[in-house]
């Protein structure tokens, strides 16, 4: 078979990855950039949209040096969710940088839409809470604050969205203004239900729907591009996911009741519940995994501040460790018998709780309680968090969940991931690639153009962890940590 490429572009909040992947699916490179993150005296945090776009060509570029770029046949395109933008439409000109979605300079706005009575109706629509998190509430302060915005957006002459509308819009050469189901999901402007963007919602923001990108299947045609002359032949651009979303896709999630954790400075849980939308009543939410196939699925997510910065707090700021993986063995070494739990309410308690007023502690200290049985307590509270997800999500789906598909850097502890098949009583399955987040709309990509079918998600190899802990030690241990998030919350 005559060889051929796939791009994979991953835009994510620290910087630009491009993948390569060859006509068997196997991912054969990657090359990496970073983006400067610009925090002001507020704490606002922004990206400057045009340094990510000559990023974007920039290790494209590197990615393809050495190959015949006549065989890359395709691009896929995963992106940081939520990260808001605004640029002219005739020029392509960005208006101001990007509000990354860390920032919650729009907290005002969504006060604002809430004081009209507005939230449970946003809720009802999108899966969401209403929040600064989201882009409806950014994009309304860009076209509040940003020089030029409104006026152009009084023309028409404006575009504004999601990360993967601009690097689609500069790649085609201002030619395709388009976003997928995903990371329209995620705006808190697109009705679940309905699936098309919302008039009322859109009107509560000041936003007019007709300046919103065309909300395309996850595995459609976005556009062509040819990388700003670095291939001989544009190539089209098909498939499209917001980043946890393609992790979803790329550990082969497809079905309903299959469920992703992803392991990062914070954690993303997701579960496929299917076709029919559910609209949680335990602490997480709603929006859609994708439209590809020309069928929509729905999922729940939920998502925690601190996991592997839990880990980063033992080596950086209390000196405990000089590396992460010096805490498998600690944890190892603790004694058994001591029941300290870490709550890691550092900026408060994210899902299922949703407490930003909720304070960290160690809690159930004894005399024998020293380094390593912090380091554990640490290394355990990862667990506990990302279980107690799961089991919201079961609750809400009415599914039982026996398997839990995982990826990020803390995967490689193996006490965490034995630790986390007991708290969980689920297997835990890892794969031996860490790049899922762009290898999902690669596969979405190639199985679009034929290159591969659904078979393509049988080439990760995983490793399994099983539950062997007693049952009633896991209830004991569960009972425990429940009661000690209890102690910390600021509304217990």
């Amino acid at each position: 078979m005559e060889e051929k490429y796939i791009i994979s572009i991953d835009q994510s909040t620290q910087g630009t990855k491009a993948l390569l992947f060859d006509g068997s699916g196997t991912l054969v490179k990657r090359a990496d950039k970073p983006h400067r993150q610009i925090v002001n005296e507020k704490g606002w945090v922004s990206h400057d949209p045009m340094e990510i776009y000559q990023n974007v060509i920039s290790v494209a570029g590197a990615l393809t040096e050495g190959i015949d770029r006549a065989k890359v046949v395709g691009v896929g395109i995963s992106n940081q969710r939520e990260t808001s933008l605004a640029w002219e439409k005739d020029t392509g000109k960005p208006l101001g940088d990007a509000v990354v979605w860390q920032c919650a300079r729009a907290a005002e706005i969504c006060e604002r839409v809430e004081k009209s009575g507005m939230g449970e109706s946003i809720r009802q629509k999108t899966g969401l809470n209403l929040s600064p998190y989201f882009p409806a509430s950014k994009i309304a302060w860009i076209l509040e604050h940003a020089d030029g915005a409104k006026e152009q957006a009084g023309k028409g002459n404006i575009c504004h969205g999601t990360m993967d509308s601009w690097v689609i819009y500069q790649l085609t050469g201002h030619k395709s203004y388009k976003t997928d189901y995903s990371n329209a999901s995620r705006t808190q402007l697109f009705n679940i239900f309905d699936l098309e963007w919302d008039g009322e919602i859109c009107a509560a923001f000041g936003i007019d729907p007709q300046n919103l990108a065309e909300v395309c299947d996850s595995d459609s045609d976005f556009g062509e591009t040819d990388f700003e002359g670095l291939l001989p032949h544009p190539v089209p651009i098909h498939g499209v996911l917001g980043d946890s979303h393609g992790s979803l896709f790329g550990q082969g999630c497809l079905h309903p009741g299959m469920i992703k954790a992803t392991y990062g400075t914070g954690s993303s849980i997701m579960m496929n519940i299917g076709k029919q939308p559910v609209l949680s009543t335990h602490g997480v939410v709603t929006s859609l995994a994708w439209k590809i196939g020309g069928k929509v699925d729905y999922v729940l997510e939920g998502n925690l501040n601190y996991t592997g910065a839990v880990i980063t707090w033992l080596k950086d700021s209390l000196k405990l460790i000089q590396s992460p993986g010096e805490t498998e063995a600690l944890a190892r070494e603790a004694l058994k018998e001591d029941s300290l739990y870490l709550v890691p309410a550092f900026t408060g308690l994210g899902a299922p709780y949703w407490d930003s007023h909720a304070a960290a502690a160690i809690l159930g200290m004894t005399r024998t309680t020293g380094k390593a049985e912090l380091v554990r307590a640490a290394v355990e509270c990862i667990a506990y968090q990302i279980a107690e997800v799961v089991e919201a999500m079961s609750e809400d789906a009415g599914i039982k969940v026996d398997e839990l598909r995982v990826d990020g850097g803390p995967t490689k502890n193996e006490y965490l991931m034995q630790f986390q098949s007991d708290i969980a009583a689920a297997i835990v399955q890892i794969p031996d690639a860490e790049e899922l987040s762009g290898i999902g709309p690669a596969y979405a990509a190639g199985i679009a153009l034929g290159l591969w079918d659904e078979s393509i998600f049988a080439k990760l190899k995983r490793v399994k962890y099983e539950p062997s802990m007693e049952e009633g030690l896991r209830e004991q241990k569960c009972r425990g940590w429940k009661e000690a998030v209890w102690k910390v919350l600021a509304k217990g």
